[in-house]
């Protein structure tokens, strides 16, 4: 069955449907998004306002970890409901300005929209009134190379991103796809990984009486080993 292009009523899209459809203005260029990004895992995030300074943080680390998500054929694509001059401006201050933990002439190469109609951020559920009805919150849509959302994170304005986590997620996501397997709680690549479950009561058995290469907790909680250099030899683009 082909994913669902169906929004929640409060406008947010859901886990497993298609990413809707844009076209804008960037500080790189226009974009088609998502149709030119098709064959790549893509971070679409929104910030609150150019000039601010959880977002200038976030945006450093973005950039100074664009080349990393790179390697897992991951882009990255940023969004504001500021004007696209804003957005040159703050993004020339980060690069000739700001030092910020060891990060300093960090230059942001990934396109940052310009949205102030807020008509993607409206698309995305990135308006929420109770938090502003001016400003995006901190949301972030992982987005697999067909063009599915495949995970939503949303902060409040206050709070700024865990960019461990986000990397943590685009490597897990990959993994599981990969392996066709699942992740357990804390997953990181090298540790056990969860067989899926038993469809039947005979799997259930034999799972339980053999000595495969698989630890049964119980039937229906079987993990098995996967090496840290195999998941990246799977994952990581080679290079060229």
């Amino acid at each position: 069955m082909e994913p669902s292009n169906a929004q929640n009523p409060a406008g947010m899209p859901l886990i497993g449907a298609k990413a809707p459809s844009f076209k804008a203005v960037t500080t790189q260029g226009e974009i088609n998004f998502p149709d030119q990004y098709a064959g790549s895992w893509v971070i679409l995030f929104s910030h609150p306002a150019d000039f601010t300074p959880v977002c200038t943080s976030e945006f450093m680390t973005f950039a100074s970890m664009e080349e990393d998500f790179a390697k897992l054929n991951c882009k990255l694509v940023g969004l504001s409901v500021d004007g696209l001059y804003s957005h040159i401006a703050w993004l020339r201050t980060i690069k000739e300005k700001i030092t910020y933990k060891g990060m300093k002439n960090v230059e942001v190469k990934f396109p940052l929209i310009e949205d102030i109609t807020m008509e993607v951020a409206h698309k995305y559920g990135m308006m929420q009134p109770g938090e502003s009805s001016t400003k995006a919150v901190r949301a972030v849509f992982v987005i697999d190379p067909k063009g599915i959302i495949r995970t939503i994170l949303y902060y409040p304005l206050s709070l700024g991103r865990n960019f461990d986590e986000i990397m943590r997620i685009v490597i897990g996501l990959q993994t599981a796809d990969a392996f066709s397997i699942a992740t357990p709680a804390d997953w990181r690549p090298g540790d056990d990984v969860i067989v899926p479950t038993a469809g039947s009561c005979g799997v259930a058995k034999e799972r339980m009486d053999s000595k495969a290469d698989m630890t049964c907790h119980d039937w229906f909680f079987c993990t098995k080993k996967l090496d840290k250099e195999k998941v990246m030899a799977a994952i990581q683009k080679p290079k060229k």
